[in-house]
């Protein structure tokens, strides 16, 4: 992948979660635990992160994960939920920060690859990150696929709220929920990324 294959990066979240964000900025899943917030994450998918170390040293948990596209499996798990979830648009500039990191699958695989950004995009497949769907017949290569879709940019700690370009929901009634809430970000109705 390339650096300017990326306009922006995604951030799934619950809609009520997008006030808060808006004043302390999106927060590790370490930090996640000192506020009120509704969490998105599976359990059995936490687990398996929390004992995680990013090459470096540092755990996991101590990172936000983005996704390079949030048309992936995790949302797809989540697809039910449409009406409640929004992907925040997060600005490549991140990229440039220092400490960022690029993984080439979900960061909690086993064999996911780690390289500092931005010029870790180049361990990302670019095709299997952005492909429409994940599945195959051969089922380890469909395991493969679904595993790199969800490739991850990982920041340190936490995102500055000036970073979050704006906001991609399912439907209208989620865009009146989300705007109801007197957030001052471009909201965007985007079906598509949600399985709708």
């Amino acid at each position: 992948m390339d650096r300017n294959d990326l306009m922006e990066l995604h951030y799934i979240t619950k809609i009520r979660n997008v006030p808060s964000i808006m004043t302390k900025g999106i927060v590790s899943y370490k930090q996640s635990k000192k506020i009120d917030h509704n969490s998105v994450a599976m359990k059995e998918i936490q687990e398996r992160r929390e004992k995680k170390i990013v090459p470096g040293g540092r755990p996991l948990h101590e990172y936000v994960n983005l996704y390079f596209h949030a048309r992936n499996p995790m949302l797809y798990v989540r697809q039910s939920q449409h009406i409640d979830l929004c992907i925040l648009r997060i600005s490549a500039e991140i990229l440039d920060l220092p400490g960022v990191v690029i993984t080439d699958r979900n960061a909690s695989s086993d064999y996911a690859r780690f390289a500092p950004a931005p010029m870790g995009l180049s361990i990302v497949d670019k095709e299997m990150t952005f492909a429409e769907y994940w599945t195959n017949p051969d089922p380890f290569e469909a395991m493969r696929r679904k595993s790199a879709k969800c490739a991850e940019v990982l920041v340190p700690d936490w995102i500055d709220p000036i970073l979050i370009m704006g906001a991609y929901v399912s439907c209208q009634d989620a865009k009146t929920t989300l705007d109801a809430l007197g957030v001052d970000i471009p909201v965007a109705i985007n079906p598509y990324l949600f399985f709708r």
